[in-house]
């Protein structure tokens, strides 16, 4: 029950993730345009790097770790605060190298600069803490509220192009704020340290180790932004940004309980439970399958019409951009379930580590051809073939641990669902019967109702059983 209160914690705040730039995008587009967009997202690009390294890992390190010491409380305790101090000290040192590159870049100083406050925002995060204890209650409410406030002052001091800095100000310290809101709540879970007994040196190995994949996904994430900056121009950074942003955030409801789950399996792996592992992957991978197709269709058929509503005059490219990235939802939901949910929480972090690895150095290795002959589209090009890389990667390693039949027993009735509701979406909306904004709302409707009513028919069995087992559930 604990699982299923996490995962709906935890998709209620991705439901209003997913809200919330539906509210802020289109006037944060309209208001600093493609230019604009492109600058902040090329100089974040940058900054994350420096992120990532004062992060080491651990996030995903310390999430595991506290899931496996959340029974004990001194030990909890002695983990936190070397985490943390590692942790600040890394950020120290970041900030030291990010700021002496700042100095020396004539373009954007300013902008990095403003940038830099988030550095010291993630050198305070420890949402991991409360995640490995699976509290997200406590994190969900704090991000909520202090993401509303920025929308609130977004609305209010952002008025023109000039004021690219303020909102990228606002943005920055509504994070650095957000992570201090948490720091109260720690006083029922930790308890002071002695300092003379706190060990950094053994974590360094493990975090080091997880930040490996780590660098390897902030490929995807960002070196996609920072090439097509550099390569192409700020413009195109922008139009992929934009595409990469609207993406994510659906995507965000698929791998939702990848967040949520990766705790509870830790502790299942401390306690040898590996049939139940199996089983949650099993059932998961499912769920993952029946929201990522339709989705992934379901974006190509109305990527045109969004668009034109959603982001205004000069965003055209977006629509294509969006076309070519649809897809990646499946193979990250695919690599949600095998690497989150099962490889890291039981330890296999060197196939994890490995297939990020090559598949950043294959996203590289594609980008510079395909960004040079194709611009944004050849870096989503390059992004989807190296996703898919990576899940098979990942899938071919546990094909002795895992039953493939049964992780995507029936997915043709998903896809063949997805199909059938993408081309019925794609048809009512060339029709144009009534307004942009109707049209593409009823185009919304007519798709869940469609997907609906042929996996009706099709009656998956995996999805039918969980279904009726939760309402079973829930009568007692």
């Amino acid at each position: 029950m604990t699982v299923l209160k996490n995962f709906l914690w935890n998709i209620s705040y991705q439901v209003f993730l997913l809200i919330l730039p539906i509210v802020t995008i289109p006037y944060v587009s309209r208001v600093l345009g493609p230019t604009g967009i492109g600058i902040n997202s090329y100089t974040n690009s940058i900054v994350q790097y420096f992120v990532l390294f004062g992060n080491l890992g651990i996030t995903l390190y310390g999430n595991r770790e506290v899931a496996y010491k959340r029974d004990r409380k001194k030990d909890l305790s002695q983990l936190f605060w070397e985490l943390s101090f590692l942790r600040l000290f890394l950020t120290c040192v970041s900030m030291a190298i990010f700021l002496t590159m700042t100095y020396f870049s004539g373009e954007y100083r300013s902008v990095y600069l403003i940038q830099a406050l988030l550095l010291i925002a993630s050198a305070l995060d420890i949402a991991w803490f409360f995640q490995g204890l699976e509290l997200f209650r406590v994190t969900v409410v704090r991000s909520t509220l202090v993401k509303v406030i920025s929308l609130i002052l977004i609305f209010t001091f952002v008025k023109t192009k000039n004021d690219l800095g303020l909102y990228i100000f606002i943005l920055a310290v509504s994070q650095l704020l957000g992570n201090l809101t948490l720091w109260p709540y720690l006083r029922k879970y930790v308890s002071w340290p002695d300092v003379r007994h706190l060990n950094f040196r053994t974590h360094l190995k493990p975090t080091i180790t997880l930040f490996i994949p780590q660098v390897a996904t902030q490929v995807y994430l960002q070196l996609n932004k920072t090439m097509l900056g550099a390569i192409v121009g700020v413009t195109a950074a922008g139009y992929y940004d934009n595409s990469d942003k609207i993406v994510k955030i659906i995507l965000a409801l698929v791998t939702a309980s990848g967040t949520v789950l990766l705790p509870h399996i830790a502790h299942d792996y401390s306690n040898g439970n590996m049939k139940k592992i199996s089983t949650s992957a099993y059932n998961t991978m499912h769920v993952i399958m029946v929201l990522a197709m339709p989705l992934a269709s379901g974006l190509m058929a109305v990527a045109p019409l969004f668009t034109k509503i959603f982001f205004g005059p000069g965003f055209s490219p977006v629509a294509t951009l969006m076309r070519i990235e649809a897809p990646v939802m499946i193979m990250v939901g695919i690599g949600t379930v095998i690497g989150v949910q099962y490889l890291l929480p039981t330890n296999q972090i060197r196939i994890y580590s490995n297939s990020y690895v090559i598949g950043a150095v294959l996203n590289i290795v594609l980008n510079i051809p395909l960004i040079l002959i194709l611009g944004a589209r050849g870096a989503m090009i390059a992004t989807i073939i190296s996703e898919s890389f990576v899940s098979i990667f990942q899938l071919f390693h546990v094909r002795h641990q895992l039953s493939l039949k049964s992780l995507f027993f029936e997915n043709q009735k998903y896809f063949f669902a997805s199909v059938v509701m993408g081309v019925t979406v794609s048809m009512f909306i060339n029709l144009s019967l009534f307004g942009p904004i109707i049209n593409l709302s009823l185009g919304i409707v007519i798709g869940v109702l469609s997907y609906t009513l042929v996996l009706l028919l099709l009656r998956p069995r995996v999805i039918v059983g969980m279904v009726s087992n939760f309402l079973k559930t829930q009568r007692r």
